[in-house]
């Protein structure tokens, strides 16, 4: 599966973080990428592949877009 990820989406991941939460914010996009924890805030850094492995569901970020149409 070839999945386009996003500054600032969320994904779901397969098993939850040890605080619990199983949800994550993109922050860096690029052969390695960087995400943070929504529940303690933590931040962690994998190989794409890795994280593509991880990945259950993306929720993409709010477009920016729509601010700006109105």
């Amino acid at each position: 599966m070839i999945a386009s990820y996003g500054l600032h989406d969320v994904v779901q991941t397969k098993k939850s973080h040890p605080c619990g939460s199983d949800r994550w914010e993109i922050i860096r996009v690029g052969a390695d990428i960087k995400i943070r924890c929504c529940g303690c805030r933590r931040i962690v850094m994998l190989p794409r592949n890795e994280f593509e492995k991880r990945v259950r569901k993306v929720f993409p970020a709010a477009a920016e877009s729509e601010g700006n149409k109105a």
